[in-house]
């Protein structure tokens, strides 16, 4: 019944958005999921042809994929879930350590009958799109993650101790209390910040994820997102013993990782391919759509 009334109150607050509001084409199928260890994530899917997993990251929800899926829709099936305790998924206690998250995803796919497919991340998705690819990496045909860290690969230690970084620690029940009716002002600063252009993040898509944000549970989940990177940098110490051999892309903004990424990448693939976009941010879907959107489909 909570379940419910999260959704009937969620599916309320963002109808009374602006039509310009981040979205997904309508012809997608939608369902959630249950994981074995209960989490229920919510998932769209549809198109046709090769199987394409996107995961979005803090600040958004899975609709970040719009201009991506618009076009690929056409040539490959998308699947389009928003992690736990995110979005329309549940809000588990635990469980957000990226291995977890990825067992999470796979459950996803082979719940929809899906077995290989190319993995595309971004921030906190870029984490788990790793962790998806390192725990199953025989079910990964391409990976590609853009504009976030890999927790615990080198220069993890630099970029977790950076001024732009300060939210990698922004957490507990007193921050709780704080940000709780000021999501918009959180999220504001990390549009305003972490972008080169933030004019391109326009209202209607703040305002948007301002009230996703707000329900009930969704910051506290996405604080415990990075409260779990200590867990994910040990994960990751060991799986990057094993490098990855599957094709692997990394994106970059200029004014933001740029190629500290596909340094990283270097470290955990033995094929990867390093694009940084010029004068962009960290939120490149928002501000280099068209360019973002071309590198993906020659990629996949």
């Amino acid at each position: 019944m909570r379940r419910i009334a999260f959704l009937i109150a969620l599916s309320i607050s963002i109808a009374t958005i602006a039509a310009s509001q981040p979205s997904l084409p309508a012809g997608l199928t939608s369902r959630t999921i249950a994981t074995p260890d209960g989490a229920q994530i919510y998932v769209r899917y549809g198109g046709s042809g090769p199987v394409v997993l996107l995961i979005h990251g803090f600040g958004d929800t899975g609709e970040m994929w719009g201009p991506v899926v618009r076009d690929l829709e056409h040539s490959h099936t998308v699947v389009i879930p928003d992690l736990r305790g995110m979005g329309r998924s549940s809000h588990p206690e635990d469980g957000y350590d990226k291995r977890t998250q990825a067992a999470d995803l796979r459950a996803v796919m082979t719940t929809l009958g899906y077995d290989h497919s190319a993995v595309v991340g971004h921030d906190i998705g870029n984490m788990v799109a790793y962790a998806y690819a390192a725990r199953y990496p025989d079910k990964v045909e391409r990976l590609v993650v853009i504009d976030a860290p890999l927790p615990g690969i080198d220069p993890w230690d630099e970029v977790k101790c950076s001024p732009q970084t300060w939210h990698f620690n922004f957490r507990g029940p007193d921050v709780e209390r704080l940000v709780k009716g000021r999501e918009r002002i959180l999220l504001d600063r990390f549009y305003n910040e972490l972008s080169a252009h933030p004019e391109r993040i326009d209202e209607a898509t703040r305002a948007y994820y301002a009230t996703v944000y707000a329900q009930p549970g969704a910051m506290h989940s996405a604080f415990a997102q990075f409260a779990a990177f200590a867990k994910d940098a040990e994960d990751n110490k060991v799986t990057q013993r094993t490098k990855l051999t599957m094709p692997v892309l990394t994106i970059g903004g200029e004014k933001s990782l740029g190629e500290a990424l596909g340094q990283q990448a270097k470290l955990v693939a033995t094929d990867a391919t390093v694009i940084v976009l010029k004068d962009t941010g960290h939120w490149v879907l928002e501000e280099r759509p068209k360019e973002t959107t071309e590198a993906l489909e020659k990629f996949l």
